[in-house]
């Protein structure tokens, strides 16, 4: 009995949809094998329900004792089954109030019960429960009795149907005893199920429902004015640009009107389409409107890798001129210590030519050089006539400069009086270091 509960069980978790349309169940007829179980219900009234299972005392299969019957099904609706079943046993009977049988006779039992399913006829497997009232003849003897249980139905298809039940049979009468009913029935229809009959629908009269010349019958979209060659549809527009696909020279990439409903172009495939590109031929980025990276000062370094963008300059030094080379350097520096002027003027000495006609040579070999002159003075004499002294004799090396063809704008030239000595002024000597002019290269 264990394993047919347990079967029972598992028939119950997987129950699935079946095929079957008619949900509520026409009357059935069903042949059934049953098992009767005395033994484990006295038990279970002598101890109790816990003790049985924990000491596992439930009848085997053959202490059941066995019988046949019938069953009537009826639908009431589509979760609940009228059940009629009438059984015969031939046993020993137990009676309640007195001795039990000494003898094996025919146990019979009829009863009326109604089925609750908890999901209609549809599926494959259904649980329902069951109660209702039910009366036993056994030797002349009669009784009454309330069977409840529960049960498995099985769709085998065709509404035939297998059933598994178990059913506690409570005793309402002295000598009806109580006892469990295990039962496995097969059902099958009474009567075909009738077929419904539609009626033959009147043949439609030829309708145009869009007026576009196709009858309905024959147009694909009869409720939207088409043409022949598209079936009565609207010429499609295959890419949803609004351009359709007869007048579309792209039709399966959206496009635009100007182009035939092809996509805006890009002659020079820098994902910048021409209409939004300001050089569309020539690769470019779209910061620059899909135009190359600039480079303003024509040196090959573009103006976002160059760090002098107005000023010519190699890969190497990042767009940058080179620094002057050191010699050329020492060259300008020795030259600004052999200019010489009169005492407290600021007239260039003849004897300066030669230093300054080299800077010149210089400044004329290398075009990229520039020159910054700087004038300084002693402390001899008040601030304000050395300042301006400074500044007129850095003024005359900057006009002698001019004066042999360099350019103004390679040369500035600036005055500091006697604010940044060299040395001490307290000597002929350190004075005379002060006395001085100073050139510093530059880089344009």
């Amino acid at each position: 009995m264990k394993k047919i509960l347990l079967i029972v069980l598992i028939f119950g978790i997987t129950a699935s949809h079946a095929q079957v349309t008619q949900y509520k169940k026409r009357p059935t007829l069903s042949i059934n094998f049953i098992g009767n179980d005395f033994r484990s219900a006295q038990l279970i009234k002598q101890q109790s329900l816990s003790t049985v299972l924990r000491d596992k005392t439930f009848s085997s299969l053959s202490q059941l004792k066995y019988g046949l019957g019938f069953g009537y099904f009826q639908g009431l609706s589509s979760h609940v089954d009228f059940m009629s079943t009438l059984n015969a046993s031939l046993l020993k009977y137990p009676f309640k109030n007195m001795p039990a049988a000494t003898s094996d006779k025919v146990l019979l039992e009829a009863d009326a019960n109604v089925n609750i399913k908890l999901l209609t006829d549809n599926y494959t497997v259904v649980p329902y429960l069951t109660a209702g009232v039910g009366a036993s003849m056994f030797s002349n003897k009669f009784g009454a009795y309330i069977p409840i249980g529960t049960g498995l139905q099985f769709n085998l298809g065709q509404e035939t149907f297998l059933f598994t039940q178990a059913q506690y049979r409570v005793g309402i009468t002295d000598l009806t005893n109580e006892h469990f009913v295990f039962s496995l029935g097969f059902g099958v229809p009474l009567k075909d199920k009738k077929e419904t009959v539609l009626p033959t629908p009147p043949v439609p009269e030829p309708v145009d429902t869009d007026g576009d010349g196709i009858l309905d019958i024959n147009d694909k979209c009869p409720t939207v004015k088409g043409v022949i060659k598209y079936d009565g549809c609207p010429v499609p527009d295959t890419d949803n640009d609004g351009i359709n696909d007869d007048n579309d020279a792209c039709p399966t990439v959206a496009g635009v009107e100007k182009y035939k409903g092809c996509p805006v172009p890009d002659t020079d495939k820098d994902g910048i389409d021409d209409d939004n590109d300001a050089c569309p031929t020539v690769p470019g980025t779209a910061r620059y409107k899909g135009c190359p990276i600039p480079d303003t000062d024509k040196d090959g370094v573009n103006d976002e890798e160059d760090e002098c963008i107005n000023r010519p300059g190699p890969v190497s030094n990042k767009g940058c001129p080179l620094p002057p080379k050191p010699e050329v350097v020492m060259a300008v520096n020795k030259a600004a210590t052999r200019i010489y002027f009169q005492t407290g003027s600021a007239k260039l000495l003849p004897k300066s030519f030669t230093a300054l006609n080299e800077v010149v040579k210089i400044l004329e070999d290398d075009s990229t050089l520039g020159l910054d002159i700087e004038g300084h003075t002693d402390n001899v004499g008040t601030d304000e006539f050395n300042q301006k002294l400074s500044e007129d004799r850095a003024k005359s090396v900057s006009t002698y400069f001019t004066g042999k063809g360099v350019s103004t704008d390679r040369i500035t030239s600036k005055g500091f009086g006697e604010s940044q000595p060299k040395v001490d002024n307290k000597t002929a000597a350190g004075r005379a270091q002060n006395r001085r002019v100073v050139m510093q290269l530059k880089t344009l």
